[in-house]
């Protein structure tokens, strides 16, 4: 079973190279913090800003591709955790099908975000982390 979460916060530091996301439940109190490159933090950044870039960036190629493809992302799905890394998986519909694409949580969220589908995390992951 997976729990719907919603990006709570993101913290960038401009010291560092990595920066953090944290999901807290929707419906409840949990939340979690995941570390994640800059690059992806600044394409996360960007969407919630509305920051328009001039020429599509990667999870804007992306997100593309799957809509003239003929594919609807449904939901993100962070599904589990091993040796301090997450794992994620996209959910993109097409047609009768859904397929389910392997992916970092950071790239799933930023392409999540530039097309507004839920984030789910699986319950043995939250048990883990919270």
């Amino acid at each position: 079973m997976s729990v719907l979460m919603e990006l709570h916060k993101i913290i960038i530091s401009e010291m560092q190279h990595e920066q953090i996301i944290v999901l807290k439940e929707v419906d409840g109190e949990r939340k979690f913090p995941i570390v994640i490159g800059s690059d992806v933090a600044y394409a996360i950044d960007r969407r919630l800003k509305g920051i328009a870039h001039p020429r599509p960036l990667t999870h804007d190629l992306l997100a593309s591709v799957i809509q003239e493809l003929g594919g609807q992302i449904e939901q993100i799905e962070i599904n589990n955790l091993e040796e301090h890394t997450f794992f994620a998986r996209i959910h993109i519909r097409q047609g009768a099908e859904v397929l389910k694409i392997d992916s970092r949580p950071s790239d799933a969220i930023a392409l999540g975000i530039a097309t507004s589908v839920p984030i789910y995390v699986a319950e043995h992951v939250l048990d883990e982390v919270c």
